[in-house]
């Protein structure tokens, strides 16, 4: 609870994942990769209450094992690779509601903290912000990025700034995928969490892991078990 509003986390994870198969299931750094998740909501302290929302018994399973309510199962329209995490909160904020604050943690952001929850939240608050995304600094800046024209030719993605030092561009950041806040209201009417009202949490690179590939995949474990 924050402000006297409470808040409810939201953990999407669907079973059919085609890159990484079974991936929020599967074993890194000893333990299921839902649990890191999990723990980092269950430490947090604005968190009312964390819910799953899966169509996938194994991942209920998983979920309940390690502390997270998993109070439905998700219909099957709203777990196919087209669907978008948008749509997966709002159903889930329809059938537990009451809460005037939703935040977002998928699974697949396992170095995320208790902490950083928090900060993030407090980051809202503090700034009388509808919605905090989280993010970190850009590895490489698209002030030195291209396009290929029909004929091959370099075409610059963003206006030169006559600048050849990287310490000298200016900062650029992109979502990690680990943290979204939102107000259930504002959030049902504008129907996204990256608006010009939205403010931003900055993540240190090397907690915004966000496990995509089994590149991915196989450095979080390495991480994990260092």
């Amino acid at each position: 609870m924050i402000d006297g509003a409470s808040v409810v986390g939201v953990i999407p994870a669907r079973g059919g994942s085609k890159v990484v198969p079974r991936k929020n299931v599967r074993d890194a750094g000893g333990r299921p990769l839902l649990a890191w998740t999990i723990d980092a909501a269950r430490g947090s302290r604005y968190l009312d209450r964390t819910i799953l929302s899966s169509d996938d018994a194994e991942i209920i399973a998983v979920a309940r094992a390690h502390g997270c309510d998993a109070p439905f199962v998700r219909a099957g329209h709203l777990a196919g690779d087209d669907t978008s995490t948008l749509e997966v909160v709002l159903d889930a904020l329809e059938r537990c509601p009451g809460y005037p604050w939703v935040v977002v943690l998928q699974p697949t952001s396992p170095l995320r903290t208790a902490r950083d929850i928090d900060a993030a939240i407090d980051r809202c608050v503090e700034a009388r912000a509808p919605a905090c995304v989280s993010v970190c600094l850009a590895h490489e800046s698209p002030y030195w990025m291209y396009s290929l024209g029909d004929r091959g030719h370099l075409k610059p993605l963003l206006p030169d700034t006559g600048l050849t030092r990287r310490q000298d561009l200016p900062p650029v950041y992109h979502l990690n995928g680990a943290v979204y806040v939102a107000r259930t209201d504002w959030l049902a009417r504008e129907r996204t969490f990256v608006s010009a009202e939205t403010v931003g949490y900055e993540m240190p690179i090397d907690r915004s892991l966000d496990v995509d590939t089994e590149r991915d995949f196989l450095l979080l474990d390495a991480l994990l078990r260092a």
